[in-house]
């Protein structure tokens, strides 16, 4: 009797250990979920300008001097602003910053040219004005970088600000973002 006891006892201790186990397979914890990305990347385009080519006279210190228009596509949908940042990195003293726009509405889908959206702020270039500097190099191929960020806040910042100033305030604040590329050099620089 001893030993079919035991033997009843070794089969309840298993079958126990087995519910046990499953049950405790249920209560894994699973590995948290990465947050739903934007399925197609954020672009930002030119109808004046194909990217990695030049960047018509017209938008130039050499032409009229005017932004480019410019077409945003496939902004997050949880975005709250837009900024933009357009710079020069080949610049001898430095990167040369051209045009910083903050604020934009993210339904926004183009900027046409010569204009600034509604309500957007625009802050410093190293030009120290509040408008778009067109590219002006003094010798050389230069490459013009058309930053497009998209935010999950809008900005407090004042006109006075630089693009230092505007980066430090996204930080922490970018859903997405995209880069065009134009180039321009001055005939006979």
């Amino acid at each position: 009797m001893k030993k079919g006891f035991i033997v009843i006892f070794v089969i309840l201790l298993a079958a126990g250990g087995v519910l046990w186990y499953e049950k405790y397979q249920s209560l894994k914890i699973l590995p948290a979920q990465e947050p739903v990305v934007n399925p197609t990347p954020m672009k930002i385009t030119s109808p004046a300008f194909e990217p990695n080519q030049n960047i018509p006279v017209k938008y130039t210190c050499d032409g009229d001097n005017v932004n480019p228009p410019l077409d945003f596509k496939d902004v997050p949908p949880q975005a709250v602003s837009l900024a933009l940042i357009v710079d020069d990195p080949d610049a001898q003293a430095g990167t040369w910053t051209h045009w910083t726009v903050w604020n934009i509405d993210p339904s926004t889908a183009s900027i046409a040219e010569n204009s600034v959206p509604p309500k957007a702020m625009q802050g410093q270039t190293s030009y120290g004005q509040n408008i778009y500097g067109g590219p002006c190099p003094p010798a050389g191929a230069h490459r013009y970088l058309f930053k497009l960020y998209a935010l999950d806040a809008k900005l407090s910042l004042s006109s006075f600000s630089l693009k230092a100033d505007l980066e430090k305030a996204m930080e922490n604040h970018i859903l997405a973002q995209a880069e065009l590329v134009g180039l321009y050099s001055r005939s006979g620089k």
